[in-house]
């Protein structure tokens, strides 16, 4: 029976009416479900979405001198930071506008705050600007900003939505007494994602992706200690970025202070009496190549015999360590590695490779000593000594009739110690070809631990070369096929003497010849050292034989000034030096500062209570000017100074040395007056800071400025 019109309409509204209630009735079920079934699981999930987390990077540690004299410290630096994520949220137009108002406040182009917030693995971010922390920690983009701005930008949050001002810790250089110390102290710069990743592999938490880490110097070699633990900060932000409240927070741990052997007194001292050499030097005439002296780089240690801690260390040209704090420009980076500029980013102190001169002849004396030769050997310092077809010469044709080691050292006689070279050369090895041959000089070279590093707790540290038979057979090796080449078809321009050079050297570039031998025996030729090297050796032939491991690190306390490592002194050698020899050699370098060539800079120095000895030198180096040396020690100490193209050894390097001297014992005139020495107590032999029973060693105070 068909329904009605009237009755239809019921039923529609009937269904309707079912559709509406059981429409609200799911929508009550799920709304009972997201309130309260589900409710503590999405009131979770919300609060993560307003909660960041923020790394709070900590103080790093300070790095102190001898004394507790800070040489690194930190500073508070205002910095800006931009949230990506809430950047992220606003329309291209409003994000323009933003970065435009934070370049003008900061005094930046935006297009460069856009560069830092690329990261660095973006095929369109450029190297040095990019950001290579987490995706989720806001981007540093300016330091170092005016207080004026920085509170500006925390009032008027909603002006800068997702832009944070804060303050952070970054390197500071007090330089006490006006140090520099830069190759020393090292730099900064930001982790790189390799280094990151492999931080993560090894679960170290104690870099992130923000962290400043060691390049060079100290800085690098304890960096482990002196970074610290970073902290966290937990804050509830709003869809805007900005800060509702702050949650928990870890505040991390500072890192350890690493306390060193040097000295700042005599670090300045070094540092400025290398300068006034150098600059002195320029200015001096060159009768040789008829112009001044180029004195491009120089450098100058001094070290403590008995143990090997560096008391100061210094190399010219250097550079302003501060430079890398808050990012270093590509301009000021091209100029520390010019070598226009001199590459001053190069430490000649342990980097630095030169022909040591007459410097060499102590250990060629022991060497002799110990292999054949007495005390009362005599032998011809002649004006000349002739090998083959050329004659070796003595500084300025110089003859002194027939003399021992002692003399031949106080005079620096080179035809003496050719003569010495050429005997050993003719017993053992005058067959040119034989790689083994037996040589005294060469072995008591390496013996001193020349050729090889000295394992100073610096990064970079260069070997130096003996130049003996295994390393010209092997330089001839890596050779011969390009002067072969050149001397079967040589340039159209090229000089005779590179012809014939080229046809020698094809032929038997692989000789070790009597020539070779004479020129080892007095510090010449292809022979090149460190001068930290060098101050190694000098303090062996001072204390009797000890080759010690140089330190700069003495200990690492933390930030209340509690022992965490002491860094104890290491022996790694020892030379055969028996006492009879060692007293002979000690004897003679005292001779040399009496009446040898140092007598004429040590006029009035009152050996007779600090006895110093002492040995010059003038390296030839072919097409160059001469390398000036000085090499000196006390009972104490070893003081070293190089200057690479400067001229003599006592002409030139002679009168810093003495004001080194000078400063390390308190000297005035003729006096010494032990309260004015830089070290406190040096003719004691005490050396602070002095260790208490506890362990402590900086005051807690102190430890933290």
């Amino acid at each position: 029976m068909a329904l009605s019109t009237q009755q239809r309409s019921r039923l529609r509204l009937v269904v309707v009416q079912a559709l509406v209630l059981s429409l609200f009735a799911t929508l009550f079920a799920r709304l009972w479900y997201l309130q309260v079934a589900a409710g503590e699981i999405y009131q979770a999930k919300a609060a993560s979405q307003s909660i960041r987390e923020i790394v709070l990077q900590p103080d790093r540690g300070l790095i102190v001198d001898a004394q507790g004299r800070p040489l690194v410290a930190n500073r508070s630096s205002w910095v800006i930071s931009v949230d990506r994520t809430t950047l992220g949220k606003l329309s291209d137009g409003k994000q323009r506008k933003l970065l435009h108002r934070v370049a003008r406040a900061v005094d930046m182009e935006p297009r460069a705050i856009r560069a830092r917030l690329l990261n660095c693995g973006d095929a369109d971010a450029v190297a040095r600007k990019c950001w290579n922390g987490s995706p989720y920690q806001p981007v540093p983009i300016a330091t170092d900003v005016r207080t004026k701005v920085a509170l500006l930008i925390k009032e008027q949050a909603e002006d800068y939505p997702g832009v944070l001002a804060q303050q952070e810790s970054v390197r500071a250089y007090p330089q006490p007494y006006g140090v520099n110390a830069a190759h020393l102290l090292g730099y900064l710069s930001p982790i790189t994602e390799g280094e990151l990743a492999e931080a993560e592999s090894a679960d170290d938490v104690s870099v992130n992706g923000a962290s400043q880490v060691g390049r060079a110097g100290v800085e690098k070699e304890y960096d482990r200690y002196l970074r610290g633990m970073p902290g966290y900060q937990r804050v509830e932000v709003n869809s805007m970025g900005q800060v509702m409240k702050e949650h928990s927070l870890d505040a991390g741990t500072p890192g350890d202070t690493l306390v060193t052997s040097i000295d700042a007194k005599v670090q300045a001292t070094v540092e400025k009496q290398l300068a006034e050499t150098i600059a002195t030097a320029r200015k001096t005439y060159d009768t040789v190549t008829h112009k001044n002296y180029v004195a491009d780089s120089g450098a100058a240690v001094v070290m403590e015999v008995n143990s090997g801690r560096i008391v100061a260390m210094a190399s010219q040209p250097t550079y302003d360590p501060s430079v890398w704090v808050n990012g270093i420009t590509q301009a000021q980076l091209s100029r520390l590695y010019s070598e226009q500029a001199g590459t001053p980013l190069l430490s000649r102190a342990t980097q630095g490779q030169f022909a040591p001169g007459s410097t060499w002849k102590p250990m060629m004396t022991i060497g002799a000593l110990t292999n054949g030769y007495t005390t009362e050997t005599r032998l011809n310092c002649s004006s000349a000594f002739q090998v083959g077809n050329r004659a070796f010469k003595n500084y300025e044709s110089g003859a002194y009739g027939f003399i021992g080691f002692d003399k031949a050292l106080e005079v620096s006689c080179n035809t003496f110690f050719y003569r010495v070279g050429y005997d050993f050369w003719r017993r053992y090895g005058s067959d040119v070809a034989d790689v083994n041959a037996k040589d005294p000089l060469v072995e008591e070279a390496e013996e001193f631990g020349f050729g090889e590093t000295t394992g100073i707790d610096l990064p970079a540290e260069a070997s130096g070369r003996i130049a003996d038979r295994a390393w010209k057979r092997g330089y001839y090796d890596a050779q011969k096929d390009y002067y072969c080449k050149l001397a079967k078809n040589p340039p159209k321009d090229a000089s005779d003497f590179l012809r014939r050079f080229a046809h020698e050297f094809c032929v038997e570039g692989y000789a070790y010849r009597a020539g070779d031998a004479v020129n080892f025996a007095i510090g010449q030729g292809d022979t090149i050292v460190t001068p930290l090297q060098l101050a190694r050796a000098y303090a062996a032939i001072g204390n009797g034989g000890t080759l010690w491991k140089p330190r700069i690190g003495k200990a690492v306390v933390d930030a209340d000034g509690k022992l965490v490592k002491r860094i104890e002194p290491e022996k790694q050698g020892t030379v055969d030096l028996p006492d009879s020899v060692q007293g002979y050699v000690d004897t003679a370098l005292k001779g040399v500062t009496r009446q040898g060539t140092m007598s004429w800079r040590m006029g009035g120095f009152p050996l007779d209570q600090v006895q110093i000895r002492s040995k010059t030198g003038s390296a030839e180096v072919y097409g160059k000017q001469s390398t000036s040396w000085v090499a000196s020690y006390s009972d104490d100490y070893v003081v070293i100074m190089m200057v690479s193209q400067g001229g003599t050894g006592s002409g030139t390097s002679g009168p810093a040395v003495r004001k080194i001297w000078e400063t390390l014992y308190g000297i005035e005139g003729e006096q010494v007056m032990p309260a004015r020495s830089a070290i406190p107590d040096v003719l004691a032999g005490t050396k602070l800071p002095v260790f208490a029973e506890d362990g402590s060693i900086l005051p807690p105070k102190q430890a933290r400025h």
